[in-house]
């Protein structure tokens, strides 16, 4: 058998072999999924994200007034809260949530779902199955993908790619 010539090598600075770039182009192309089937909602992907955290925090919390603060939020979504503040005036704006300062520590902004917050979550029920239609995966291979970067952002994490949000 023939070697190949060193020209013919793998070249590890390859853009299609950089996982940063198939990541980078994979996101745009599932956002651009989800955008059709969030634009019925009022929302923008990330605000989706928002809502769905406080949607997690109420049904773990039923029943109780449960608010979760912003600092709760960012770190949920590995957000600084510098970035999640406009979001959170939007959606407020929207009368999907409520603001308000923290009985216990007034530097702290607690948010809650308000009655047309906590009403979006039966439409938004649609979004992940037409999703997956949308992708034409099959639900094992996303679940499989979800685990391992999953796994490839606890990684990151440990390795203290994002800082911690700190202030709210």
């Amino acid at each position: 058998m023939v070697s190949a010539p060193a020209d013919l090598e793998v070249d590890p600075l390859a853009l299609q072999r950089q996982v940063c770039f198939a990541l980078a182009v994979t996101n745009r192309a599932v956002l651009a999924v989800y955008r059709p089937l969030l634009e019925p909602l009022g929302l923008t992907h990330p605000q989706y994200l928002v809502m769905l955290a406080l949607w997690d925090h109420q049904k773990t919390h039923p029943g109780a007034r449960s608010p979760l603060s912003v600092k709760q939020i960012a770190t949920v979504l590995q957000l600084d809260s510098a970035t999640l503040s406009p979001m959170l005036k939007r959606l407020e704006a929207l009368g999907l949530i409520s603001r308000s300062r923290s009985a216990a520590d007034e530097r702290s902004t607690e948010v809650e779902l308000t009655e047309e917050g906590t009403a979006l979550r039966d439409r938004a029920l649609s979004v992940p199955d037409a999703v997956v239609a949308r992708l034409g995966v099959d639900l094992a291979e996303l679940e499989e993908l979800h685990r391992v970067l999953s796994s490839i952002n606890a990684a990151a994490l440990a390795a203290g790619a994002l800082r911690q949000p700190t202030e709210d």
